[in-house]
């Protein structure tokens, strides 16, 4: 999809909001974007610096970013938005192009930034909430989005092997999740956000950090990582075991195990994300371990790690052709151990495609 097609379907929406321009950006941090506002305006224009805003409305295009970031604009935008270098104080270049209803996404903007734009905007423009515009468009991948995050997983993939070919037991978590980043910096990824190597007790911890304590023989270790790829990102986990297991750990992965079948099995359009989150606590619950999943079975994942739409006991969301969202139930037992097993899968027309490769049998590494 082409950056004009997107504005092209923002508009649609900004009109269905009843506002005759929607502004996109971040005022929380004006001049210096937080994380969903680079998200945003990435997908909307094409543009990966950390400054710029757009302005869609009936017959108006246009990019506004500050000299820092003139000549990737010029690169990165094209041709399907006008193009402007603001010179002046921020809020007072936007006021200048801003008219009628304005919308604006006030999960993104500071009260002090709005208080000072109402106030430069004055009385003949009125500027409108209209949150999530833009993240409905962006929930719904295109072809081209999907297979990026798809190159992303198979990266992924390729490091949770590399991660258990060298071994475990003997090396801290820490060691382990720098080894696994630099490893893929190597193979031209960034890591999405920072992995969670969590062995034994820790494991029991759903996010949990790398800590120096040594991973023993004969535990259950957590690994969660993703890439980024092209700006996209991927989310997975695997859980190994540093040797042979005691019986009852195994009997745990194995129901995890279970419990995400389950799962992948009834996530697919017009599943609502309760239903499918409410399936795969079912095995979990048979074996009495309600009370060790508390978190939700996945989210969507694509220019963000955490999108929309997401599946959890009080989700809203009905799943759709073209999400793509993550499949991971768990079990964490204080003290003991955790397991959680991972997989980022995008829905089809008639059911899933399942993006990531790697073997879900027990992995036992040395």
């Amino acid at each position: 999809m082409t950056a004009e097609s997107r504005a092209d379907r923002l508009e649609v929406l900004a009109t269905e909001a009843e506002v005759d321009l929607l502004l996109v950006g971040d005022l929380v941090r004006p001049g210096d974007s937080g994380p969903d506002a680079i998200a945003n305006i990435r997908w909307l224009t094409g543009f990966t610096g950390t400054s710029g805003f757009a302005i869609v409305g009936a017959g108006r295009r246009e990019f506004l970013t500050d000299f820092r970031y003139t000549e990737r604009a010029a690169s990165e935008v094209g041709d399907a938005f006008e193009r402007i270098t603001l010179e002046g104080r921020l809020v007072a270049e936007l006021a200048k192009r801003l008219e009628g209803r304005v919308g604006f996404d006030d999960a993104a903007t500071s009260v002090r930034s709005l208080t000072k734009l109402t106030e430069a905007v004055g009385d003949a423009t009125a500027l409108v909430p209209t949150t999530g515009l833009v993240e409905r468009l962006r929930r719904i991948k295109d072809g081209g989005e999907i297979e990026a995050i798809a190159e992303a997983t198979r990266l992924a993939d390729e490091v949770f092997e590399w991660t258990a070919d060298r071994g475990l037991a003997g090396r801290t978590e820490r060691e382990v999740a720098i080894a696994a980043q630099a490893r893929m910096r190597e193979l031209g990824a960034e890591p999405a956000f920072p992995a969670i190597v969590a062995a034994g007790p820790n494991g029991a911890r759903p996010h949990a950090e790398p800590s120096d304590r040594e991973i023993g023989a004969g535990e259950l270790v957590v690994v969660d990582m993703g890439a980024k790829l092209d700006g996209y990102c991927s989310d997975g986990t695997r859980t190994f075991a540093s040797g042979e297991l005691e019986d009852d750990a195994r009997e745990v992965y194995e129901l995890v195990r279970c419990a995400q079948a389950t799962a992948l099995g009834t996530v697919g359009p017009g599943v609502k994300g309760a239903d499918a989150d409410a399936a795969s606590r079912e095995p979990i619950e048979a074996a009495g371990h309600a009370d060790h999943y508390g978190h939700g079975l996945g989210h969507g994942v694509g220019l963000e790690v955490h999108e929309a739409p997401r599946m959890g006991k009080t989700s809203e969301d009905v799943l759709e052709a073209g999400d793509v969202v993550s499949v991971e139930p768990g079990v964490y037992v204080p003290g003991r151990f955790g397991v959680r097993i991972e997989d980022l899968v995008t829905v089809t027309e008639d059911g899933i495609r399942n993006l990531s490769g790697t073997s879900k049998d027990l992995r036992v590494t040395g």
